[in-house]
């Protein structure tokens, strides 16, 4: 039987009292929902604050899977919000195709152009995105677009960090609230090499029989011919168990790979940054 979930600290409880406060002075909202923690939160408090004058908009791509866009549906059905997919395409963009450092910054740029224009359209309402306190120690491209386009961040603004927003959202009621996080499917392959459709769906399918099988922390780095996966440090000793390891094998061979390895330092943000080549850039939300 699940513990009922405990009240949020006094710092935490006066945060979100300062994000209520913020958001009602929107004359609207376009919030950027991928359907995780974050978004989730800030589109419960943009609801809370503004009524009907929200619109969570999610983005359709190659680079996210269905699972994802129905989770989102329902996260916002749940919470009572007008929901649109935007259909972004991202890989007929060469920019973004090539699979450069900066391949964040070139998504975001797109994504966010488009929900200005949504914003323009429904009375000059806020465009929102859910970037936290804790990600102000990273290197995230991606910032750059949130910034050029004057998109606010809420979360960030009113000093709220993961493991607040996990803590209100759990006080809330939101199913997410333990959820890993995740990211976009592009961050599985090494800067500069070609993102394809197939190659995305490749990695997909490799997931998700890792998930189908319980691991709850996956990635599957892909190396070409070859599946690196990453689980949590506790998720090892299980994945290596003899039968397990024979099926893993077995199903991302029929996912496409040829070779299947595991890195036995388990997942940690950023895993194909690291090596030669890899630019140095900082770990993200890989």
């Amino acid at each position: 039987m699940n513990e009922p979930a405990s009240a949020p600290d006094a710092e935490t409880a006066a945060r979100w009292a300062r994000l209520l406060d913020v958001l009602r002075k929107l004359p609207g909202a376009v919030v950027a929902f991928s359907g995780g923690v974050d978004s989730s939160l800030l589109l419960l408090a943009a609801r809370e604050a503004l009524g009907d004058r929200v619109l969570a908009v999610t983005a359709r791509s190659a680079t996210f899977t269905p699972l994802e866009e129905e989770s989102a549906r329902e996260l916002a059905a749940r919470l009572g919000a007008r929901w649109e997919v935007l259909e972004t395409d991202v890989l007929s963009d060469p920019a973004f195709r090539s699979n450069p450092p900066d391949r964040c910054y070139v998504c975001k740029l797109g994504l966010l152009t488009k929900l200005r224009t949504l914003a323009a359209q429904a009375g000059d309402a806020a465009v929102l995105e859910g970037s936290n306190a804790d990600d102000l120690g990273d290197d995230r491209p991606g910032r750059r677009a949130v910034e050029e386009l004057d998109v606010r961040s809420p979360l960030r603004e009113v000093g709220l960090t993961k493991t607040q927003i996990r803590a209100l959202a759990r006080a809330h009621g939101l199913p997410n609230w333990d959820r890993p996080a995740a990211a976009c499917l592009a961050t599985r392959v090494a800067y500069g090499e070609e993102l394809t459709v197939e190659r995305l769906r490749r990695i997909a399918s490799a997931e998700q029989a890792l998930r189908a099988r319980g691991f709850v922390v996956v990635r599957v780095r892909d190396h070409g011919a070859t599946a690196r996966i990453e689980v949590g440090a506790d998720e090892l000793p299980r994945l290596l168990g003899r039968e397990m390891r024979v099926d893993v094998v077995a199903e991302l061979k029929s996912a496409g790979y040829t070779w299947v390895a595991v890195d036995l330092e388990g997942y940690r943000t950023g895993g194909m940054n690291e090596g030669p080549g890899a630019g140095g850039r900082g770990p993200g939300k890989e």
